[in-house]
């Protein structure tokens, strides 16, 4: 009797997506540009940390910005998503009001918040950025008090293959 072949080997399922929490990003002069990295010429001040909070509610990483900020992220490989949540950081006391944008690597703006107020709870954030080089993350102040404002990416995060 002629044996029966063998059924095929199952095809793998893709590999899950590497996800880069943006607080733990290494800085340009630093890193070896095979993963994400913070700009150091071209980005404004940006606090890595821990504890970050919104309208009282805790997220358990971020950054913080000033309210008139720029960070540039190199993404030094395929990724296909950037998420965060964002707000006024409650160490302004509810003072000062802010927009957030993310923009690609050619200026384009790929997403823009809402006016954004101390004490109002965050807004989620989730922007495709398959094809970039780099992402931008902007901050501008709104209003008389704008200028006041710590603006918070939480949870923020970028997604590659």
């Amino acid at each position: 009797p002629k044996p029966t072949p063998k059924p095929p080997e199952p095809a793998p399922p893709p590999p899950a997506p590497e996800v880069y929490q943006v607080s733990e990003l290494a800085y340009s002069v630093f890193g070896d540009h095979t993963e994400p990295e913070v700009a150091m010429g071209r980005s404004s001040w940006i606090w890595q940390r821990s504890n970050v909070s919104i309208a009282s509610t805790r997220y358990a990483h971020g950054v913080t910005v000033h309210s008139r900020s720029s960070v540039t992220i190199e993404l030094n490989r395929r990724c296909t998503r950037y998420e965060a949540v964002v707000g006024v950081d409650d160490m302004t006391l509810g003072l000062g009001a802010v927009r957030f944008s993310v923009f690609n690597g050619d200026g384009v703006r790929l997403w823009r918040s809402p006016v954004m107020e101390g004490g109002e709870p965050a807004v989620p954030v989730s922007v495709g950025i398959s094809g970039q080089s780099s992402i931008r993350l902007v901050v501008e102040p709104e209003g008389p008090m704008g200028g006041v404002a710590l603006a918070d990416w939480a949870e923020s995060r970028i997604s590659c293959a």
